[in-house]
């Protein structure tokens, strides 16, 4: 039987898909489904049910009337939803006033969700803290790899009939980022290839998938102490994330993509 426990999990779920969780409470709730069918399930059907949503739904920008009777709203209700005076709560003139006041700010709060709905959220809204709390999952005990081996000739095909593409795998030993192995993994709707590499004591994970578009140059970021670096090449995206320096991820993108 489903429990209370289970029920609370569903919610911190769909937080997970929507990138709301922090590393930690992400690595819980991976923890959690790994040993829970139902919740397993439940995770199924948001991820399935997530992707269609951005695939299928149909979009719209809100006019500039609604922006800026929002503007407008947001500029008034201040003033009119506060009391002058806290004496002035009992008067009767005072109540009849606190309805209408509620009543426009229940309004503006509606108009305020009318207005995130109906416009376009970013397609990666969300990415860093998925990627980083997949990285922070990952370097639980026995979830880093799914196959072990220094050697790219091994790695990449592992993954031919695994993905419906080919990640580009290499080994970056000789400037200092030894491949160690890779995995499958799925970040915010996107089945990734994640070649994870080693650097001293530290891990690097480079995370792939196909996006489509032009080039992009690296541009670098952080998230709870973890430092990423993202560029699309070549039809794919790419995300970089460890705990190492700025300085010492920069270069492990830099030997990459130049090797």
């Amino acid at each position: 039987m489903k429990s209370s426990a289970c029920d609370e999990m569903h919610l911190l779920i769909q937080a997970d898909i929507d990138g709301e969780l922090r590393p930690a409470e992400a690595a819980g709730v991976a923890a959690h489904v790994e040993q829970c069918a139902d919740c397993r399930k439940v995770q199924d059907e948001l991820l399935a049910l997530s992707q269609r949503i951005r695939m299928e739904a149909t979009r719209h920008r809100a006019p500039d009337s609604l922006h800026a009777m929002l503007r407008d709203m947001a500029s008034r209700a201040p003033s009119d939803a506060m009391p002058k005076a806290p004496a002035q709560i009992v008067t009767m003139p005072q109540r009849r006033r606190i309805p209408a006041a509620s009543f426009g700010l229940g309004f503006a709060l509606a108009a305020c969700l009318a207005w995130f709905l109906v416009l376009p959220q970013p397609r990666d809204a969300g990415l860093p803290e998925s990627i980083v709390s997949a990285h922070v999952h990952a370097l639980q005990p026995g979830h880093l790899m799914d196959v072990v081996s220094t050697d790219q000739h091994t790695v990449k095909p592992w993954f031919d009939g695994k993905l419906p593409f080919a990640p580009p795998v290499k080994d970056l030993a000789s400037q200092g980022f030894p491949l160690a192995g890779g995995r499958l993994d799925y970040v915010q709707g996107h089945t990734a290839a994640a070649m994870v590499y080693r650097h001293g004591l530290h891990v690097v994970e480079l995370f792939a998938w196909p996006e489509p578009g032009a080039s992009t140059a690296p541009s670098a970021g952080s998230q709870d102490g973890y430092n990423y670096l993202r560029w699309r090449q070549d039809g794919m995206s790419f995300w970089a994330v460890s705990d190492v320096s700025p300085p010492d991820l920069a270069s492990f993108v830099a030997d990459w993509r130049g090797t």
